[in-house]
């Protein structure tokens, strides 16, 4: 009988550190994988901002800044949406979240956490909380989408212009090389899959919907062509001059936010 039970258990034992390490294998080959994604060289003639943009991209990450408030009164309160960049949570959108509350908008986040890059399952949720939200206000949504959400809210707007009243793009690179930015490696190792090849269809078209894009000529990490976009890619484009980081939080872009909501069509 004990005889019976210690080999039963040596077989479990062997059973899961076979497993284990087969995971371990496994998971050291993804990495190997994602990095060298990220390790791939940058096409010819494409290429991100200036690094001495990108550097003060990173100054602004150790230092903090007293909020300042928007004021500004809603000419048209509207149901919107913030959509966070890569990388980033709905938390870094907040500043922008509760000035438009203040101006009389219905704000909400996401309500997906960290933007982790697109996967079937996430836009499959958006695309219900994008629908709810025009079942439960009447009317169809705004969509604020900051670097990486503004392409998940223009693809949400080309799949269902019916629940969606404009999308503002900050920052957002929509046009031109996927390439054109200093975050596509990093974007790369994150994701696992290569920046134009996102695991979703997409075919990066504008909405049948009012389209704006803001872009600044001091931003850090997308080339300010990318984000400005060309006619018949956007319906207007508004430079901002904050940098990448400060379109969720700087006060003028939060106060262009809420004048492009009160725009005329």
């Amino acid at each position: 009988m004990i005889d019976s039970f210690r080999a039963a258990a040596l077989t479990a034992g062997t059973q899961f550190w076979r497993e284990a390490g087969e995971r371990t294998a496994g998971a050291r080959r993804e990495l190997a994988r994602r990095a060298a994604l990220a390790r791939e060289p940058g096409p010819e003639g494409v290429s991100g901002p200036p690094l001495r943009f990108l550097w003060a991209e990173l100054r602004t990450l150790g230092t903090r800044r007293r909020a300042e408030v928007v004021r500004h009164i809603a000419l048209r309160p509207q149901p919107v949406l913030l959509l966070p960049g890569f990388g980033a949570h709905p938390a870094r959108m907040k500043p922008m979240q509760r000035a438009l509350l203040n101006a009389g908008h219905r704000a909400h986040d996401w309500g997906m956490g960290i933007n982790f890059g697109p996967t079937p399952e996430n836009f499959a949720f958006l695309m219900r909380r994008v629908d709810a939200l025009h079942r439960l206000y009447g009317r169809p949504v705004a969509l604020v989408g900051w670097s990486l959400g503004g392409l998940f809210a223009r693809e949400i707007a080309c799949r269902q212009p019916h629940a969606v009243s404009r999308v503002i793009t900050m920052g957002t690179p929509f046009s031109g090389n996927r390439r054109a930015n200093n975050a596509w490696r990093a974007y790369q190792l994150v994701t696992g899959h290569p920046v134009d090849e996102p695991p979703v269809v997409c075919d990066f078209a504008k909405p049948p919907v009012p389209t704006i894009a803001l872009w600044s000529p001091r931003d850090g990490v997308i080339a300010p062509r990318s984000a400005c976009g060309r006619a018949g890619e956007r319906d207007r484009a508004v430079s901002v001059r904050c940098n990448h980081l400060g379109f969720a939080s700087d006060p003028r872009a939060i106060l262009e936010v809420l004048r492009q909501l009160d725009a005329d069509d």
